[in-house]
């Protein structure tokens, strides 16, 4: 990890985990109110609503408040950067994503010669997918966005240099 840097963790393995914990009669009615901690308009309402909820579920479902307020930072380190990006970055989905593709192509081949061969049929794939969310229509963030990133931010310049240092790191 670089110093700094904050971590992202997956709200999706999150609420997988979460619901591990809770009886199946309960998990989509906690699964719901998790949810609203990722449908708030801003990242100070993502953080109050993660401790509304927390207060919430403690009553019938303590292990499941500690687990809210033990991962409070790691779940919303995604909100400095612009709204706009906040889809890509709160899960890991694109990166498992990219993973997928890259073991679907070197599923084809089965045996390589070597590990620079390896290499160079991941890292062929790696450039692909750069130039596809560099310049394509599902460019994974937008040029706009970006540039409101690396101007000013929503939350101002603090939270933009904070920002960076999450984005450096991914």
């Amino acid at each position: 990890m670089l110093l700094g840097a904050a971590w992202q963790r997956c709200r999706v393995h999150f609420l997988r985990n979460v619901l591990g914990r809770v009886p199946k009669g309960s998990a989509e009615m906690v699964a719901a109110a998790i949810r609203t901690v990722f449908a708030q308009p801003d990242g100070v309402a993502v953080r109050e609503q993660l401790e509304v909820i927390a207060e919430r579920l403690e009553p019938r479902f303590p292990a499941v408040a500690v687990m809210l307020r033990d991962a409070r930072e790691e779940l919303t380190a995604f909100t400095p950067f612009p709204v706009a990006h906040w889809r890509k970055i709160w899960s890991t989905n694109p990166l498992e994503r990219v993973n997928k593709e890259i073991k679907r192509r070197t599923d084809v081949v089965g045996i390589f010669p070597n590990e620079a061969a390896v290499l160079r049929l991941a890292g062929a794939v790696l450039l692909e997918v750069h130039d596809e969310w560099a310049v394509a229509d599902r460019r994974y963030l937008a040029e706009g966005s970006m540039a409101k990133l690396l101007t000013h931010g929503d939350d101002g310049p603090k939270e933009v240099e904070r920002a960076k240092s999450v984005l450096l790191a991914s």
